[in-house]
């Protein structure tokens, strides 16, 4: 048999598939195994080159690999599938996997670890909550409109629904009352109080890391925002400029430019959304404090929305927040706007 230089793995729930090549790209092996055996077989296979599409799984196995000696490389899945041959199975992605691995110039990600997942599961697990109740209070809302009680939106409090369940003069049914009404308004305040011990946690995580410290300094960026550059963005050394970082958040205009002529389009949003969001939601809230009747005469934030809409605006300073954030970590600094030039 060949010696095996590189291994492709395509991950699934119970059975993974294997396409192992020489140096030459030539098939040595093409084996389906399952999970439990997985491990068995990889401690079998002189250290070489493992990669894998990064998916959420994807992480654990790269350690465990590493564990065994091999180098893993995880590969975004939008890079793989250029190289999918005709029809898509396990056996097909497997090889395209390793034609994709082979490429010099691919992009891989950044392998995490398993504090960095676990803080990653605090975020996700708050967005999921924040969900739910937006979803409990939109349903209690629309039965109540059903009545004829019209509780008006955009309130966080669930003080107005207390108020209207508890007034007899609305002639609600009593099972609306007393019953349904009271199963919504618990489900609400158990959820809330859930989410408000998330992000106590993650404010006292915020405390204990130096560099959320130094980022928390940034106008709009505060613990939730700090923690989740911390979980999910990769170091900031593998980044060569602040527009890298900010191209990979999705915060920069989408091209499609031929013949030496530019065109710009929207914003691209091929990033992570999760840091995307937070830093979009810290700069409409610089906008809203600090951008009243038209900003700090002279700022870069007055002359944009002079001409721009508040949104693009938002957008246009995230990705300036973005690029403040890839200067402060890499140069472990902290903020100094002292001609606010930013806002």
């Amino acid at each position: 048999m060949e010696e095996i230089t590189i291994v492709g793995v395509d991950l699934a729930k119970s059975v993974f598939q294997v396409h192992a090549a020489d140096s030459g790209g030539r098939s040595v092996i093409r084996k389906r195994l399952p999970r439990t055996r997985f491990l068995t077989f990889m401690s079998q296979v002189r250290p070489c080159l493992v990669a894998m599409e990064a998916c959420a799984t994807a992480h654990h196995w790269a350690r465990e690999l590493t564990a065994l000696g091999h180098d893993v490389r995880l590969i975004p899945p939008i890079y793989v599938k250029p190289f999918v041959k005709r029809q898509k199975n396990d056996a097909n992605d497997a090889e395209a996997i390793v034609e994709a691995a082979m490429r010099p110039s691919m992009r891989t990600v950044p392998v995490k670890s398993p504090e960095q997942q676990a803080l990653a599961m605090l975020f996700r697990t708050r967005e999921l909550l924040l969900t739910q109740k937006t979803q409990l209070v939109n349903a209690l809302r629309a039965h109540l409109a059903e009545h004829g009680v019209i509780v008006a939106g955009g309130r966080r409090s669930i003080d107005p629904f207390i108020r209207v369940l508890d007034d007899v003069t609305n002639a609600l049914p009593h099972g609306v009352r007393k019953e349904v009404g009271a199963i919504y308004l618990d489900r609400i305040a158990r959820t809330a109080g859930e989410i408000e011990d998330l992000e106590r946690q993650i404010d006292e995580q915020a405390r204990e890391h130096e560099m959320a410290q130094r980022l928390r300094t940034i106008p709009g960026v505060g613990p939730v925002t700090a923690m989740a550059v911390e979980a999910f963005a990769p170091a900031m050394e593998s980044f060569a400029r602040g527009r890298d970082f900010s191209a990979w958040l999705g915060l920069v205009p989408r091209q499609h430019s031929s013949g030496g002529k530019q065109r710009l389009g929207r914003t691209s949003k091929m990033g992570q959304r999760d840091i995307r969001r937070l830093l979009i939601s810290g700069a409409m809230s610089i906008i809203h404090w600090r951008g009243r009747n038209g900003g700090k005469p002279g700022s870069w934030l007055a002359r944009m929305l002079a001409c721009k809409s508040r949104m693009l605006t938002a957008i246009a300073l995230a990705n300036k927040l973005a690029r403040i954030i890839w200067a402060i970590m890499t140069r472990k600094d902290v903020y100094r706007d002292p001609a606010g030039t930013v806002c």
